[in-house]
């Protein structure tokens, strides 16, 4: 095809849409049919903005196989560069994709600090409105930054009051243990069981992990909230309060399991039903609170979702 036919078939408009949507394969097969016609500067800057306003890590790390990627990535278009589409907030459809304010943040600071990586020399260039892409990303970002703080906020409050009541009881449980004391020495009369040994160890480590958990959340109701806080410092806070909390809820019921079992020694109709039911609100836990804390764990140390190791692909060719 000719110059004309391309532009009139819209060959252009149809790659930077497939970058937007991420078909990387479309993108990709496109370009290597034609590099010449089809893969100008002009066209090539478009992709990648357009990966970066929907934020397709796949099809923007394309950029890191091309030969001439820090002329590409330092081009300035209309006065904008792809620094400054980095620093526009992500349209609704883009972050409904992900559960909760506080991780959309942390998702967009990514997304900027990767970007960043590659234009040291625009990176003070302002637009038309006289803003540089520090200053319009905070522009951008400055509700979503408000919902950030408040879904943390709830969330810290919430698991605060549940790991203060585990604490209180767990507490109180460590001195008044089952079987009782020897009124001479003071020491537990069945200290040398083994459950009686699990119910001392699991109180023990739920008790701590509590304690963890509210220090924890008591961090993030304390923070000064800055848009780099919702890059490591707030998600690490709240994946190890939620991390403990959970293990003093699992531990707390193993320690409840544990003096039943004592107190009913050999009558399993009534243990066996108990223990079950003791699992429920480790489950219901576990139901509602993992997914959003394995999302975190991912988001924050899990692999980048960019890929600088991507070789030499627009003139491979496939036999």
């Amino acid at each position: 095809m000719k110059k004309k036919e391309i532009k009139d078939a819209r060959v252009c408009d149809a790659i930077a849409k497939a970058a937007y949507n991420g078909s990387v394969e479309f993108v990709t097969e496109i370009a290597r049919a034609n590099p010449e016609l089809v893969w100008t500067r002009d066209v090539a800057i478009k992709v990648f903005k357009n990966a970066i306003k929907g934020r397709e890590p796949k099809v923007f790390s394309l950029i890191h196989g091309l030969h001439d990627k820090e002329a590409l990535a330092n081009s300035v278009e209309s006065r904008t560069t792809i620094l400054h589409a980095a620093a526009e907030l992500a349209s609704q459809d883009v972050r409904n994709l992900i559960p909760g304010e506080a991780l959309q943040m942390q998702r967009d600071l990514q997304w900027f600090k990767e970007v960043e990586t590659l234009v040291p020399y625009v990176a003070e260039y302002e637009d038309r409105g006289k803003r540089n892409p520090r200053d319009l990303f905070t522009e951008e970002h400055k509700d979503l930054l408000n919902y950030g703080e408040k879904w943390m906020k709830e969330t810290a409050n919430s698991c605060t009051i549940v790991g203060t009541l585990i604490v209180t009881i767990m507490f109180t449980v460590a001195f008044t243990v089952p079987g009782g004391n020897d009124q001479n020495t003071g020491f537990p009369l069945l200290s040398n069981k083994i459950l009686f040994k699990i119910f001392m160890i699991s109180d023990a480590i739920s008790l701590f992990s509590s304690t963890t958990s509210v220090l924890m959340f008591l961090g993030i109701l304390t923070s000064r909230y800055a848009e780099v806080d919702f890059l490591k410092s707030l998600p690490n806070k709240l994946v190890v309060g939620l991390s403990t909390l959970f293990l003093s809820i699992a531990t707390m019921m193993i320690a409840f399991s544990a003096a039943l079992s004592i107190m009913f020694h050999g009558q399993l109709w009534m243990v066996v039903p108990v223990i079950l039911l003791a699992c429920v609100p480790v489950t219901l836990f576990m139901w509602m609170q993992f997914p959003p804390l394995f999302q975190m764990i991912m988001s924050t140390y899990g692999p980048s979702i960019f890929d600088r190791k991507v070789k030499n692909w627009l003139y491979v060719t496939n036999d």
